[in-house]
């Protein structure tokens, strides 16, 4: 009888496959490191393009209403890019020398103003208050400051460097913008292009999206700054507080396109300036301001964002904590169209059903509150599509 065939023995060293795991680990980790470098290298060009398209988004409807009356799109974009850059820069033109000039002034009057608190406050109470070292202080500083900024407008290589990059850096957003416009629809065809048939129509939609919260988000915010700056414009004439075109501009802008501090920061500005006249002027105008922010707030916001952008408020707050610790105050500016645009993604492509009162928790709640069975019966519409 034959005997079985003795197995072979063992085989020595490393599995084959064991080289080859090594091999593709290290790629991996070697291809992420260099992706993590060339992203660290390219965020002034990515954050410049994620500006770009923002604004390409904003100037999106303008575009298409002109378009669409006959205009051609590179005329049309060329029209309302124009319009944009001269709002911009007469925007800058007229609120920031008289803010700068009357900063300096109040600046210069803080040293007078302690004296005057501190001689109120030592013959009201019979004090003996000395605060002459902090005025003297205060002076110093203010001479430090000076002395600073003339030193740096002296350096010509640091200020120019300084001014060329901001130059370089609005002209590569200006020609990304204008690209992304002039070119849209050609680029949207190659966006769709690399996607089946099936995909393409909801990609599509989901662009026009994007473009209808983002360029409503912009359009209604200019609304309501046109109406905050005409509001604060006859209050500091009829209040008499100086610079009242250059206040009233920069209250309506920052008020409404500065997300989640925009309010107060911009009240501070025309509060100031009316400090440097009195105490009652500034309270005045304070007192004003948070007035009409009140009626806003109340009345024409609800109206005018109604079929625009509709957040929660502590959903916006926390969108503009998250852009602002993810990309800084591009982020902070982006932030609200672009959860807006997300909350449209998800109420468009999402299916809702109705959640029963039992599953929540007011079962026990009273039928003013909830509505009778029958009604709640009535009401019920079944799965809804929510849009």
């Amino acid at each position: 009888m034959d005997q079985a065939a003795p197995a072979p023995p063992p085989r020595d060293g490393m599995p084959p496959w064991i080289p080859r795991l090594i091999v593709m680990v290290i790629g991996s980790l070697a291809v992420a490191y260099f992706a993590f470098w060339a992203l660290g290298r390219m965020r002034g060009v990515l954050l410049n393009l994620l500006v770009a398209l923002f604004i390409s988004f904003a100037l999106e409807p303008a575009v298409v209403f002109l378009a669409r009356r006959g205009w051609r799109r590179g005329l049309a974009t060329a029209v309302v890019f124009l319009a944009a850059a001269v709002t911009a820069g007469l925007f800058i033109a007229i609120t920031l020398p008289p803010l700068v000039t009357q900063m300096g002034n109040l600046i210069s009057e803080i040293p007078n103003w302690i004296n005057a608190v501190t001689d109120w406050l030592n013959n009201r109470f019979n004090l003996n208050l000395n605060l002459s070292n902090l005025a003297d202080s205060l002076s110093n500083l203010q001479g430090t400051l000076q002395r600073y900024a003339g030193t740096l407008a002296n350096s010509a290589l640091g200020l120019g460097t300084r001014v060329l990059s901001l130059v370089v850096q609005t002209l590569t957003i200006g020609l990304f913008t204008f690209y992304l416009l002039a070119d849209g629809p050609r680029w949207r065809r190659m966006l769709l292009s690399v996607f089946r048939p099936a995909r393409q129509k909801e990609i599509s939609r989901m662009w026009e999206i994007a473009i209808d919260k983002t360029g409503g988000y912009v359009y209604s915010r200019a609304l309501l700054a046109l109406a905050s700056a005409v509001f604060t414009y006859l209050a500091l004439r009829i209040i008499g507080v100086e610079f009242a075109l250059a206040l009233s501009i920069w209250v309506g802008v920052v008020s409404q396109f500065v997300p989640a501090v925009g309010t107060y920061l911009a009240a501070v500005a025309p509060t100031l300036v009316a400090l440097s006249d009195s105490v009652r002027s500034a309270v005045i105008v304070l007192a004003v301001l948070v007035v009409y922010q009140q009626i806003e707030n109340l009345l024409l916001a609800p109206r005018i964002t109604a079929g625009t952008m509709s957040l929660h408020p502590a959903v916006a707050f926390g969108s503009v904590l998250v852009g602002a610790a993810l990309l800084g105050v591009v982020g902070a500016l982006i932030s609200l169209p672009a959860v807006a645009t997300l909350q449209a993604f998800v109420s468009t492509f999402i299916e809702r059903y109705q959640v029963e009162e039992l599953m929540i928790g007011s079962a026990r709640a009273s039928p003013e509150e909830t509505g009778s069975p029958a009604e709640a019966a009535d009401d019920d519409p079944g799965p809804e599509s929510v849009s």
